[in-house]
């Protein structure tokens, strides 16, 4: 069983919140605490060897918490995911493998994309494929499509695997802190649109992926796991989008796995990650 917490920092939060587990016969495997001293923002994951009834957990540690406290009593059960594509298959795919060999940490509920490209893998993997295009609609009338399939099946997460369409605020909105997009950029560098073209005009030494939660600020939302690659002035644009491709790969990989795990605490536009 997982628990994790967050509030405003104070003296003894730590010695409250065991005191509660020892009283209940809860014992840890492993803790985990941060805080963030500017903001006075205290986070803390603890790992239970035991299960123990959510709800009365939840209500017994809120007691001894401040009144701002977030807490989330979470017996690792199996996240459920929409996944959204456009037509690049490599995030896809990894997710689809990690999905059959059960090494995702979630289940894949269905994948929808707004061209076809990428049906007949997920036919071969048995996850429904839905088909939602944009052409010949306006954003309101293919985001409506789309959150009618969503909703349908209640994900925990909506993952964009290079979904390639810009969502409206009002999507975003509806599903705060539940998309998660990966970014062919070491992210703030780079935003929008072609940033393999942009790192190649700029002549970068380095070039990465960055995996984010996504806010009505174009690739700019809380940062879930990033990493770079050395290139030099002999790599094309061309060079740059093959080796970026596995980049985007790992990253996201990685994020989903943090995500999944519960070891990701957002707050205002940050993140705290226990790795």
């Amino acid at each position: 069983m997982i628990v994790v917490i967050q509030c405003k920092d104070q003296v003894g939060l730590v010695a409250g919140i065991t005191g509660v587990l020892s009283k209940e016969q809860l014992n840890i495997v492993s803790l985990r605490e941060h805080v963030d001293k500017i903001e006075n923002r205290f986070f803390i994951r603890i790992h239970l060897e035991q299960d123990a009834d959510p709800q009365s957990l939840e209500l017994k540690l809120q007691q001894i918490l401040p009144a701002d406290a977030v807490i989330k009593v979470n017996p690792l059960p199996e996240k459920k995911v929409v996944v959204l594509v456009t037509k690049e298959y490599h995030c896809l795919a990894d997710i689809l493998i990690r999905h059959y060999f059960k090494t995702l940490g979630a289940r894949v509920l269905c994948v929808i994309g707004n061209h076809d490209t990428l049906q007949n893998i997920c036919q071969r993997f048995d996850i429904p494929f839905y088909l939602v295009s944009h052409e010949q609609k306006d954003k309101e009338a293919f985001e409506e499509q789309l959150t009618g399939l969503i909703d349908k099946y209640s994900p925990d997460y909506i993952v964009l695997a290079k979904f390639m369409r810009i969502l409206s605020p009002a999507f975003v909105a509806k599903y705060t802190g539940s998309i998660i997009n990966i970014h062919h950029s070491f992210l703030p560098a780079f935003v929008g649109a072609n940033p393999y073209r942009q790192a190649f005009e700029r002549g970068v030494k380095l070039i990465g992926a960055t995996a984010h939660f996504v806010t009505n600020e174009l690739d700019e939302g809380p940062i879930i796991a990033q990493q770079i690659i050395p290139v030099t002035h002999s790599h094309t644009a061309n060079d740059m989008m093959k080796s970026g491709k596995e980049i985007e790969t790992a990253v996201l990989a990685k994020a989903l796995h943090l995500v999944f795990e519960d070891r990701v605490f957002v707050y205002k536009n940050k993140t705290v990650v226990f790795e």
